[in-house]
């Protein structure tokens, strides 16, 4: 006489065997790294969260630049990406990090009117 797997009966009446965990522990285990895996593919193709400053006056709270406007002269362009070797100038490098990011930052651009 074959002996009978040991059962566990709910008060809802369904009963899992010990086959049944056999079964059901890794198909759980593959679906949630399953899962997992796939939310941080997905996050990281969307908005990486963190620091935009990798570089410039880390020991500061706060990053902040003020030019007086007689100073401008005609035209002056600011960086925008912090990705830039002359900042607070653009210098053109967020052509290459939109190309590697898939962004579409710019530089803040101010010139004076044409009177």
């Amino acid at each position: 006489m074959p002996a009978c797997p040991m059962a566990v009966v709910h008060s809802s009446g369904v009963r899992l065997t010990k086959e049944h965990f056999l079964v059901a522990v890794p198909v759980a285990v593959l679906s949630a790294a399953a899962g997992f895996l796939l939310s941080r593919y997905l996050s990281s193709r969307t908005c990486k969260k963190g620091h935009v400053n990798a570089s410039f006056s880390k020991d500061s709270p706060k990053v902040v630049h003020s030019f007086d406007m007689e100073d401008i002269g005609t035209k002056a362009v600011y960086c925008r990406c912090w990705k830039s070797k002359k900042f607070p100038y653009c210098d053109g490098a967020h052509t290459k990090h939109n190309e590697e990011t898939g962004d579409n930052v710019g530089p803040l651009i101010i010139k004076k009117k044409d009177v």
